[in-house]
């Protein structure tokens, strides 16, 4: 399959959690994620993401891992995201990718990145190049 790019807004509620033993007190901040995936993305996501503000404003940095479940285009199924973003001064840089092999059911053979623009007023909206190619035997 050639590679398709959608669009579509996305809802999202962060929850802080207890960090690790190991992870108190190192600054880090450690989240529960519950999204909602409207338009040719209809799905809900679900992961847990480690983050870190520094003292400089719009300095930051997170990774994250998400398992998204429900209807990409019509063809259901769950597939797995993995973040790794960086703030710098307030230029961001994201790597957002389909963990390789992670797509199941009629997502099984998914590939791709996932971008987010976070408006002025706080909505949030995805991009999402893909492909679905047949699962080797």
């Amino acid at each position: 399959m050639t590679s398709r790019t959608i669009t579509g807004p996305f809802d999202v509620q962060l929850a802080p959690q207890a960090l690790s033993a190991v992870a108190d007190g190192s600054g880090l901040g450690r989240m529960s994620i519950d999204k909602r995936y409207h338009g040719p993305l209809e799905a809900e996501g679900r992961g847990e993401m480690l983050a870190f503000r520094s003292a400089v404003t719009g300095s930051a940095g997170y990774v994250a891992m998400e398992t998204v479940r429900g209807s990409l285009e019509g063809r259901v199924g769950s597939f797995v995201l993995q973040h790794s973003s960086t703030l710098t001064r307030g230029e961001p840089v994201q790597s957002i990718t389909v963990v390789p092999d992670s797509g199941t059911e009629a997502l099984a053979g998914l590939s791709g990145r996932l971008t987010i623009t976070i408006a002025a007023g706080g909505a949030h909206s995805y991009g999402f190049e893909y492909r679905l190619d047949p699962v080797p035997a």
